[in-house]
């Protein structure tokens, strides 16, 4: 790998022609439009696609290596945003993007990959975002007793094959790879159902109930309520 001092040599003597290099990356921003870049990242060679809508930069996600979450002013919709990209079936690494204000509030469960400070140099940067690049994610999601092969669409508990429908097997594989996070039923609703879904919360509950009695009742208590709120995936009990 390039070396720090190396790479911000080049930021200060302006030379274009040392970039080659650097492997030139595909980058998507999700946050306000008029939001300024970092430095860091403004003086990188890379290709950087703004969008301020979830669902535009979901829907955008072919050949990008690398999500970017601007969490400067809402953190709670930058958090929101990094769980539901980190289990979108076209999953691409997510660096969120803090200020100093902003960095105490984050915390691992969000999802993302890594987290880039305002202060942090070219060189950082460049080493973050290189880091991501090389991440190979897995399509088999494995906690405690359960496992959720992405790519066989096969699901097991314990030594037990489960014979799940399409909508059980995603409502599955989102609470496995989410373990230990509350998640609320409008927002499995609208991850596992789709945006467009125009169902109400029962349904979540209904397929719930359904996903515990394929389950078994060994295995039901991984499946939490949380009362009034949506429910939880306990990887150990």
């Amino acid at each position: 790998m390039m070396g720090c001092d190396i790479v911000d040599d080049m930021i200060s003597n302006n030379a274009i022609s040392a970039w080659e290099g650097i492997r030139m990356a595909r980058l998507s921003l999700l946050g306000p439009l008029d939001a300024p870049l970092p430095q860091a990242l403004e003086l990188l060679p890379h290709s950087i696609s703004r969008y301020d809508d979830l669902k535009e930069c979901m829907s955008h996600l072919e050949g990008v290596d690398v999500v970017l979450v601007d969490c400067h002013d809402e953190p709670a919709k930058a958090r929101e945003a990094c769980l539901r990209l980190s289990c979108h079936e076209r999953r691409v690494p997510v660096l969120l993007l803090v200020g100093s204000d902003t960095l105490s509030v984050i915390s691992p469960d969000w999802g993302m990959d890594d987290f880039l400070c305002d202060s942090a140099t070219p060189s950082e940067a460049e080493t973050r975002l290189r880091c991501l690049f090389t991440i190979q994610v897995t399509n088999q999601l494995v906690a405690g007793p359960f496992t959720v092969d992405e790519d066989g669409y096969t699901a097991s508990v314990g030594d037990k094959d489960l014979d799940l429908t399409y909508t059980e097997f995603e409502l599955l594989k989102y609470l496995v790879g989410h373990p230990g996070r509350v998640l609320t039923r409008d927002l499995l609703l609208s991850d596992v159902w789709g945006y467009d879904y125009y169902g109400g919360t029962r349904t979540v509950d209904v397929h719930i109930r359904r996903l515990r009695a394929k389950v078994g009742p060994e295995y039901e208590g991984h499946i939490q309520t949380v009362r009034s709120v949506g429910y939880r995936f306990q990887a150990e009990r």
